[in-house]
């Protein structure tokens, strides 16, 4: 069974996220001897396969579902061939409390024997009327003889809840569970799987269900730590809630640490600060606070020592190679652009998503904008939202310019941002879609 506990970000997860998750999973296992894997709920954008590299870490576990899978409910019991006598399938069976999983030379399964499938071709094999054939001729027989050959299988990483149906229409209490090439992995037994264990999962840098991995509810959520504003989603049982106002979660995972008397790993510390640095745009943004300052100097220590990656980098020049990976529109589509950070929302009956893509210079979105347009309005459509708004910010120089996609509603209109002859918005000063477009937008919406 599957006992590990879950850290994840958001969907469509940033430096910030992933970094939050991998440094909180190494937290909890130092200080409370607790059983956490870092996991992610999407892919990597731009910036964070950069620092992954720069770090020589790996990215975390890709976990875009919670519900159980035929992984957690599988036991991997012995095997015997299909020539194997019959008599090895009985001394077998005995172990594992009546089966004898039969799997061929190159590795998948044959059949199982089992007590109906012994009892069927004992029967067949001798008739109505036994004679003289005795137990020990019976058990000299090959086991592909006496296997159940009709087994379903399941492939480890199917999810349970789709199969449901099927199972409970079966009259078959035990399934194969097998690889994405059909070979043995174990044998998961129907009371197991109209039972399965839930996932346990953390959820960091975000509270909100409409950010969050898919079918949290078919999983126990025990903690959030996050510094957004509050969207969480109902819980059956009390759990640790932080939300803090801060630049970044890295800079809560950082505290806590250091709270605890204990010191990040090089790498992990400079992962940490890669997304407190990314957050705050290098500690310039509204969002940074006088905590997220003592954060990076406190993870600028623990990363920037000698036989680190980082030895010899300052929280400057750090954080300017790392604004320059993850900016810019040119290297990549314009589907990815407008999909790599962007985070949805309700307010006032409407259906939205804002996403921001970082540049040098707004100079070079004259030549994307039609693409990026297109790319928001097939976006907008294939998640049945009401419209959506890509943020495209200049890091060096601070300030923004809004596309949104067509047929906005009119209240939009009323937006401080003056429009521009391209069709854009000028929001002159704005770098946070949090602390600065986000409000706006919903006090709009909401009034």
């Amino acid at each position: 069974m599957n006992t590990n506990t879950y850290v994840i970000g958001h969907v469509n997860p940033d430096t910030d996220s992933i970094a939050s998750a991998m440094g909180y999973a190494w937290l909890l296992r130092e200080r409370d001897g607790a059983n956490t894997q870092a996991a992610r709920a999407g892919a990597l954008n731009p910036q964070t396969a950069w620092v992954l590299k720069q770090l020589n870490l790996d990215a975390p576990l890709l976990l875009t579902d919670a519900s159980p899978r035929f992984s957690s409910v599988m036991i991997r019991l012995d095997s015997i061939r299909p020539e194997a006598p019959l008599g090895t399938a009985w001394t077998l069976a005995s172990r594992t409390g009546g089966l004898a999983p039969v799997v061929d030379e190159g590795g998948k399964p044959y059949g199982i024997v089992h007590g109906y499938s012994l009892f069927k071709y004992f029967s067949e094999t001798l008739g109505p009327r036994p004679g003289d054939t005795t137990v020990r001729e019976m058990m000299s027989a090959q086991c592909r003889d006496a296997a159940d050959t009709s087994v379903p299988k399941f492939s480890a990483n199917a999810i349970i809840r789709d199969a449901l149906n099927r199972i409970l229409r079966d009259e078959t209490d035990d399934y194969w569970v097998v690889d994405e090439n059909g070979l043995y992995l174990g044998i998961a037994r129907q009371r197991d799987i109209l039972n399965p264990p839930r996932l346990q999962i953390i959820l960091v840098d975000h509270n909100e269900p409409r950010q969050s991995i898919a079918a949290l509810d078919e999983a126990d959520l025990l903690e959030i730590l996050d510094h957004h504003r509050l969207g969480n989603s109902p819980t059956h049982t009390p759990i640790r809630f932080t939300v803090d106002v801060v630049g970044s979660t890295s800079t809560l995972v950082s505290e806590q640490t250091a709270e605890a008397g204990l010191s990040m790993p090089p790498e992990l510390a400079g992962a940490l600060l890669a997304g407190l640095l990314s957050d705050t745009l290098i500690l310039t943004s509204p969002t940074t606070t006088s905590r997220d300052k003592a954060a990076a100097e406190r993870l600028s220590r623990w990363a920037f020592i000698g036989g680190s990656p980082l030895k010899g980098e300052t929280i400057e020049s750090f954080g300017k190679a790392l604004l320059s990976a993850g900016a810019g529109l040119s290297n990549r589509k314009p589907e990815e652009v407008v999909s790599n950070d962007i985070k949805a929302y309700e307010a006032g009956g409407f259906k939205l998503a804002i996403a921001q893509a970082e540049v040098t210079d707004l100079v070079e979105l004259a030549d994307h904008l039609s693409p990026l347009t297109n790319a928001l309005d097939d976006l907008k459509d294939k998640r049945g939202l009401d419209f959506a708004m890509l943020l495209v910010t200049d890091v060096v120089r601070g300030s923004s310019r809004l596309i949104l996609s067509s047929n906005a509603p009119p209240i939009l209109d009323d937006l401080p941002y003056p429009p521009l002859p391209d069709g854009t918005r000028q929001a002159r000063g704005v770098v946070s879609r949090k602390k600065q477009l986000l409000p706006v937008v919903l006090g709009l919406l909401e009034r």
